[in-house]
């Protein structure tokens, strides 16, 4: 025998259900109360009821029709208890309307969670999801997330927070824990980690962001609060994992990326608190680069940067290589950053300042191919440092070399300001000795760099061995005097012959640059007086 169906319910505006009004409030308290006050409203016999924010949607709905129409009976699971309970009590399907209604079978089957198993507690959790803002309402969050702490502890080496500290969404929050920083076994047979990936970790990561948010609100470690390294290190293996699954995070919506921004900053405050105890320079950058995509607060930013500058001095070339986020290959920005807050700390000693030198001077030739590289950042990085830092400015030159040879379009003045970064008395014979027959490096530059070269000659004096002392042998003292002599005399001859040629060159320069305004002058009367062009004298 059919049944009559004389109601139509609209859900959350996505689906329309044909419903036996007797049936449906039978069990329901607040669809039978809707439809005595539609009838009351409208006079109509077959009547319509829209409902808005429903748990579920149409799916839950579906659920809540399967009960009722079998008599009161459905199988409930951990995979859809949580949404049965919400949609029961979105409905009033209590006691009040009939006896062993949908509300207390959920409440029943709950009861028992703390004696699920892992998996379970994730399931159910997971299966939240879709209504999480209700289930938290409603209160089955938060005793899901005690249930799932729970089974943590019972695995885990876990300590207690004094209850004094930050109070939770609901008393059953009364236990509440603070990681440490080792594991015991698993539940369900599973292997133990390393003391900084705990079992737990990969579990979780199945969860939305929103869900381990509240989670770690629940343990009272949420934002600035955060000072557990257990706690730390599952967030950003949390955050390192999300990326992984959905590629590209820079790509994600500024709305999706928002719900993991707090999850970021929390991790971060961990770090920071533990800093060089527990993190290494290039795992300070790995954190750097996870927490980056997703976004962190300017306060979590400067703060990570200033522990990583602090520790400068033991990265590699290949940690500072971090992905640029502009047009440029890589973060130029961020390693100026770097540079700069580890020249403004106290902490540094001289050779740790000349081993950041040289890092930095090897990143130059590593950034200088990239055609999108603009002089001034090349600069910013050159410069950041003090020219103390510096014994030799021969990587410094390379550098420069490379970005010439990758940047043919740059003009005369470019070229000069590039090579401002140079201290010509402080580079090598051999790099000189390049530079001078660079035709890359402008003819200016090369006469200021010889001149620098020919002025830091030692005098011939400089060459003579110490006196001998009284008592020496008179063939000792034959021997310094004739040795002295010949060195003396060659090294006279090259200082000659470098002035000469620094003379032929600046000469030479000097040439060039009379042709050049003879030119520029013809050029601009050929422009005023086109008609006048033929009467030129020609150059040659």
């Amino acid at each position: 025998m059919s049944l009559h169906c004389d109601l139509r319910v609209y859900v959350n505006g996505q689906q329309t259900f044909f419903l036996n009004e007797k049936i449906i409030s039978a069990y329901s308290g607040r669809l039978k109360k809707i439809i005595k006050q539609e009838k009351r409203r409208t006079q109509i016999k077959n009547s319509g009821i829209e409902v808005d924010n429903f748990p579920g949607g149409s799916d839950g709905f579906e659920l809540v029709l399967r009960f009722c129409y079998n008599g009161g009976k459905i199988e409930i699971t951990v995979s859809n208890v949580s949404l049965l309970h919400c949609c029961a009590v979105f409905l009033g399907m209590s006691e009040k309307v009939t006896a062993s209604n949908l509300l207390q079978q959920t409440e029943k089957f709950l009861e028992t969670m703390f004696y699920w198993s892992w998996n379970d507690v994730i399931a159910s959790l997971k299966c939240c999801e879709t209504f999480l803002s209700y289930a938290d309402s409603v209160g089955l969050l938060p005793k899901l997330i005690c249930a799932l702490l729970a089974k943590i502890a019972q695995n885990s080496d876990l300590n207690r927070i004094n209850s004094s500290s930050s109070s939770s969404s609901s008393p059953e929050m009364a236990s509440r824990f603070r990681f440490s920083s080792s594991a015991k076994t698993t539940p369900d047979s599973k292997s133990p980690f390393s003391s900084s990936k705990a079992w737990w970790f990969d579990d979780l990561t199945v969860l939305s962001p929103l869900i381990i948010e509240m989670v770690v609100k629940s343990l009272g470690a949420h934002g600035s609060e955060n000072n557990s390294l257990t706690l730390t290190r599952f967030l950003l293996h949390y955050l390192k994992t999300v990326s992984q699954r959905k590629g590209n995070v820079a790509g994600l919506s500024a709305s999706t990326k928002s719900d993991y921004i707090s999850l970021a900053d929390t991790a971060v405050h961990g770090v920071i608190l533990v800093g060089k105890t527990a993190f290494s320079c290039r795992g300070l950058l790995r954190v750097l680069r996870i927490v980056s995509g997703f976004g962190i607060s300017k306060d979590c930013r400067v703060g990570l940067e200033r522990l990583i500058g602090g520790m400068l001095d033991q990265a590699t070339l290949d940690d500072l290589l971090v992905s640029g986020h502009d047009r440029g290959v890589y973060d130029v920005n961020l390693v100026v950053r770097l540079i700069r807050v580890f020249v403004n700390g106290d902490g540094w000693s001289t050779e740790e300042m000349k081993k950041v030198a040289r890092l930095v001077d090897k990143y130059l030739g590593e950034i200088a191919p990239d055609q999108n590289l603009k002089i001034s950042k090349f600069l910013g990085v050159a410069e950041s440092l003090p020219d103390s830092a510096r014994d030799c400015y021969d990587g410094v030159y390379r550098a420069i070399d490379i970005f010439l040879e990758s940047h043919p379009s740059l003009s005369f003045e470019e070229r000069s300001r590039l090579c401002r970064c140079l201290n010509y008395e402080k580079l090598s014979l051999e790099a000189c000795k390049d530079l001078a027959k660079n035709p890359k490096v402008p003819p200016r530059i090369t006469v200021q760099a010889l001149m620098s070269q020919q002025s830091y000659v030692p005098p011939a004096e400089d060459f003579l061995p110490a006196q001998v002392t009284q008592g020496s042998p008179a063939t000792s003292d034959r021997q310094i005097v004739v040795y002295g002599r010949v060195d003396t005399e060659s090294v006279e001859e090259e200082n000659h012959d470098m002035r000469m040629n620094l003379q032929r060159m600046q000469w030479r320069v000097n040439e060039l640059e009379k042709v050049c305004k003879q030119m520029k002058g013809q050029m601009s009367k050929i422009v005023r007086h086109p008609s006048s062009s033929r009467s030129l004298p020609r150059l040659c």
